[in-house]
């Protein structure tokens, strides 16, 4: 199936300082609601105790909460509707590891009277445990940055290195700018989200990329914005294709999946939108913005290429017994 032809080259780096003032819009946009609103923390990161209860009918919420105050345990807890309004979870920020009794049991005896129901789940992490995922959680993403870095610089050069880190801390931004303007609890489901957010962003940037060095290495004069226009074209009915179908099947998880990976696929939605935008108007007009120079490219190619002649020349003189 083919939605382009590659009769036309669509000029994308025309439009290229517009995009790039919309990106940082939306970034200071996002970084301004993380500075004011903050992020909401799950029990994952922040500790505390959830308790998943189903009834089986409509959960009687103001009824349960009157019933709640009458247990010192459950002082400051929240009920929210999860997924359905017969099912609803009991969330503390502090947790019960001092309390002899499961606390299960103190909820289901607590909750008596309030109709018929079950406890479905119990959930308890401890304030210096949540501490530490969101430690590593950080650290992961760093390490991952750090890696692709690497990547990149190696495989491509610098700038392509650069270019692609930009791109990814602008999807990686925004999309929790989204998070925490919607109020979704930041847990291990939303950082797996962040990190599958980077790999699949990446993949589009060093597609493109592949496409761009193949455009440059063919001739020492062309135009990089001719280049990167022209690449971009190449790969943009992969691109489309992937981004819709992947878009679908993440929004079905979304609108059917229930409650328990809303966040997730949330996270994921806005991550693949912003990351099939930000391989074409963030990545590659970078590589312009830092004065990618193919003339000096082709330089440093002709060196590695004599290098690599010299090296295949003394090997052969070794293999052949003459020094």
């Amino acid at each position: 199936m083919e939605f382009f032809k590659y009769t036309k080259t669509f000029n994308f780096m025309g439009k290229s300082k517009l995009a790039m003032i919309m990106s940082i819009v939306l970034v200071l946009g996002s970084f301004l609601i993380l500075a004011t609103k903050g992020l909401n923390y799950g029990v994952d990161f922040a500790g505390g105790t959830i308790v998943q209860v189903k009834y089986d009918t409509a959960a009687p919420i103001d009824e349960m909460r009157e019933k709640l105050k009458s247990n010192a345990i459950f002082e400051g807890a929240s009920i929210t509707e999860f997924g359905s309004e017969d099912e609803v979870v009991i969330r503390m920020r502090t947790t019960t590891g001092d309390v002899v009794v499961d606390v299960g049991d103190l909820a289901r005896e607590t909750l008596v009277g309030t109709g018929e129901f079950e406890i479905r789940r119990v959930d308890i992490v401890g304030p210096k445990v949540g501490s530490e995922l969101k430690e590593k959680g950080i650290m992961s993403l760093i390490l991952a940055v750090i890696g692709i870095l690497i990547y990149v610089a190696f495989r491509f050069e610098w700038r392509f290195a650069v270019a692609s880190i930009m791109a990814l801390v602008h999807d990686v931004s925004i999309a929790l700018g989204a998070i925490a303007l919607v109020g979704l609890e930041v847990n291990l489901d939303v950082l797996a989200a962040l990190l599958t957010i980077l790999g699949y962003s990446l993949n589009d940037t060093i597609i493109v990329f592949d496409r761009i060095r193949e455009g440059v290495v063919k001739g020492r004069d062309v135009e990089l914005s001719e280049t990167i226009d022209n690449s971009i074209t190449k790969t943009l009915a992969r691109t489309t294709l992937t981004s819709l179908t992947t878009f679908f099947v993440v929004f079905t998880l979304f609108m059917f999946g229930g409650e328990i990976i809303h966040a997730f696929a949330f996270t994921l939605l806005v991550g693949i939108v912003v990351g099939t935008y930000s391989s074409i108007f963030v990545a590659s007009p970078t590589l312009l913005l830092f004065g990618f120079d193919v003339k000096n490219y082709h330089v440093k190619l002709a060196e590695k290429a004599k290098r690599e002649a010299e090296k295949e020349r003394m090997r052969s003189q070794f293999e052949s017994g003459v020094m």
